[in-house]
């Protein structure tokens, strides 16, 4: 391992502010992270020219210095050790660095980390709900009535249905519960207690709130002579956020001051106790009105400027997804849905995923370069099928004008679902799924959307791309800095493929020859550029390719060792080839967050490793759960000074039979690894 430069640390560490400016940091397998007191004293010239920086960037209120692997840990505890600084954890430089972010952030963050978690559980609701809206709605199948009135038998089936979709609606406030008091920092398990009372069923109903109300029948509490209105807070989402924050201070309040013999008979009785009352006589009243305020007014909105609204939201929702601020909007359509009965903004939302979709599409027909073709025709499907990311910020955003023609459809689609009010009755699935969550007497309406979304985007990218070629007479090009020469464009025959031995290298002179590495992992590969964090994407900290794995298992692409494993977190390996060469594996982007939550791994650091061992099991739903990429990068690191060239590869990855890099060594300045 090389020695670094204590003055090289030294510069780091001025050119971030000097220690006073450094609040903490900490570091994962690839880069210094700091929280920054203040980010403006920040002296990038200096950094760029330091010899052990690769990169930086400052991304959620952290200011990252890009090291790369092998030499970070070494760099962190130098810069410990002249700062006299105390080490810190990645969650301490995270609660300090989203302390730098405006109120307006840290609300959707917090929104999108609370409502993220629970996402599985509400699509799966409202794709049953959509199924059970086919069995039961009159006039699909038959003139006037529903297929279970016709056939009788589907009745129970569609009731079955409808009861197992149902629930996870009713009992919303202890999804939201669990998630938020998990969030707040209090005790999960009393915030799905809390959403439970909230959902009592003692309690009137939520849904029948508006007519007993009419009715004069609500019934109340008399708390000396102190009027409550005893009802629940079924498809609500204000009441139990706020009573979930209120619930969590509380729990760390008491816990902080218990004594440890007691607190069981303490700390959780007198935590619900105090919010239980809170919630039905402070929180609930007011969290309600506003609620219903704040979606009574949308829809007033809506309705008297429909044209305007569907233009705006369809057309800017693309917006929305690249900010992070479509979060928040979860949180807008459960409201509308439990207050009104429908939402008219999920319909909108289905067709802004499919006009991304069918722009990324058109893009397959005008890139010339074939891994950019994949990509293209890979994300579309995926847009379609209601995740946009891939075709937003890995084809159209890059390119500018797919996306605003995906705009441009979004919000002609919009002010036709607006102006008529086409409603979802549940949030499921986005794209072209979708359909299943509207209202089946409004699906005429939305599929007219669905074939504009579809025409406009892919039509007008199509035609605009091509007269773009034919003024300049030049491919567009999928990659902005494509190293792949002509040789390895495309993937391998399959008799080529029965040649490929990492292990066995090509002479191409006297001291130089050429090595294979196979794929670690199953799935697509695309270039580093299209990886969503600029140390990969610049490539600032080597060469290489990723992968978009179709399994969570990483294997040996080679015989070695195994360098380097996050011990905590389990998401980055680094190996070494019993011919000197060092790869880094990065399973997905931020997943250091998940502190191996989700991961398995089957080695340590030190382990001798034999090509097509399995090596780390990652679970894909549940970092996707967390709204993370699994894109992973797999670098060649700088540094390695026998490396005379590397080439990429391009197409499907097939573990241990497709190559994704070629290496040309340098034999006189091969190192052995590690022993």
């Amino acid at each position: 391992m090389a020695k670094i430069d204590r003055k090289d640390v030294e510069r780091i560490i001025e050119a971030v502010g000097g220690k006073d400016n450094i609040e903490a940091a900490t570091h994962c397998v690839t880069r210094l992270r700091f929280a920054l007191a203040d980010e403006g004293k920040v002296d990038a010239e200096a950094l760029d020219n330091n010899n052990l920086v690769k990169g930086q960037f400052s991304s959620q209120g952290q200011f990252q210095v890009v090291i790369g692997p092998g030499i970070v840990d070494q760099v962190y505890d130098e810069m410990i050790a002249i700062t006299g600084g105390d080490r810190a954890s990645k969650d301490d430089v995270k609660t300090l660095a989203s302390k730098k972010q405006n109120p307006l952030q840290r609300a959707i963050k917090t929104l999108a980390d609370i409502f993220i978690p629970i996402l599985p559980a509400i699509v799966m609701a409202g794709l049953l709900l959509g199924i059970n809206n086919i069995l039961t709605g009159p006039g699909i199948f038959y003139d006037g009535q529903s297929l279970i009135d016709v056939h009788k038998q589907w009745a129970d089936v569609a009731s079955i249905i409808n009861l197992i979709a149902s629930t996870a609606f009713t009992f919303l406030p202890v999804l939201i519960g669990w998630s938020a008091a998990k969030k707040f920092g209090g005790n999960p398990l009393l915030g799905i207690v809390l959403g439970l009372i909230l959902v009592n069923p003692s309690l009137l109903s939520a849904y029948q709130y508006a007519d007993a109300k009419l009715a004069g029948t609500v019934p109340v509490w008399n708390l000396f002579g102190f009027s409550v209105e005893k009802i629940g807070y079924q498809g609500q989402v204000l009441p139990v956020l706020v009573s979930a924050f209120i619930l969590a201070k509380i729990e760390k309040f008491l816990d902080k001051r218990v004594h440890d013999s007691i607190k069981l008979l303490v700390v959780a009785p007198v935590a619900l106790l105090v919010t239980g009352f809170l919630a039905f006589t402070v929180v609930g009243p007011i969290t309600f009105a506003i609620g219903n305020l704040l979606t009574t007014g949308l829809v007033s909105i809506f309705n008297s400027y429909s044209a305007i609204g569907g233009l705006i939201y369809g057309g800017l929702y693309a917006l929305l997804v690249i900010t992070g601020m479509h979060h928040t909007f979860l949180a807008v359509d459960i409201q509308l849905i439990g207050s009104k009965g429908g939402t008219f903004l999920w319909p909108m939302l289905a067709l802004s995923n499919i006009a991304q979709g069918a722009a990324a599409l058109a893009m397959m027909f005008i890139l010339k370069e074939q891994k950019a073709k994949g990509l293209a025709a890979t994300s579309s499907i995926s847009a379609f099928l209601g995740v946009t990311e891939p075709a937003i910020f890995g084809v159209n955003i890059r390119h500018k004008y797919p996306f605003i023609f995906a705009m441009v459809g979004s919000g002609i689609a919009g002010v036709l679902l607006a102006v008529n009010n086409v409603l979802a009755s549940s949030i499921g699935v986005g794209g072209i799924p979708g359909f299943l969550s509207i209202f089946p007497n409004q699906w005429g309406i939305f599929f007219i959307g669905m074939a504009i979304v579809l025409v406009i985007p892919f039509t007008a990218t199509l035609l605009y791309g091509r007269l773009q070629l034919s003024r300049h007479g030049t491919k567009v090009e999928g990659s902005k800095n494509s190293v792949v020469s002509d040789k390895v464009q495309s993937t391998p025959t399959a008799k080529s493929l029965d040649t490929v031995d990492t292990q066995s290298e090509k002479t191409l002179h006297s001291d130089h020859s050429s090595v294979t590495i196979v794929a670690p992992i199953h799935g697509q590969i695309v270039p580093l550029s299209e990886v969503p964090d600029p140390a990969f994407s610049e490539k600032q900290m080597g060469q290489g390719i990723a992968i978009l794995p179709s399994e969570g298992k990483v294997y040996a692409p080679f015989d070695g060792t195994v360098e380097h494993l996050i011990k905590k977190s389990k998401h980055a390996l680094i190996l070494a080839g019993t011919n000197g060469i060092q790869i880094l594996i990065h399973v997905g982007v931020n997943t250091v967050s998940l502190k191996g939550e989700g991961f398995t791994a089957h080695v340590e650091s030190g382990s001798k490793i034999t090509k097509g061992q399995l090596l780390l099991e990652f679970d894909k739903e549940r970092i996707e759960q967390a709204g993370l990429s699994v894109i992973t990068p797999i670098l060649i690191p700088d540094g390695q000074e026998a490396i005379v060239d590397v080439k990429e590869y391009a197409g499907e990855a097939i573990q241990g039979t497709s190559p994704i890099l070629e290496v040309t060594l340098d034999h006189s300045k091969v190192l052995t690894p590690t022993s």
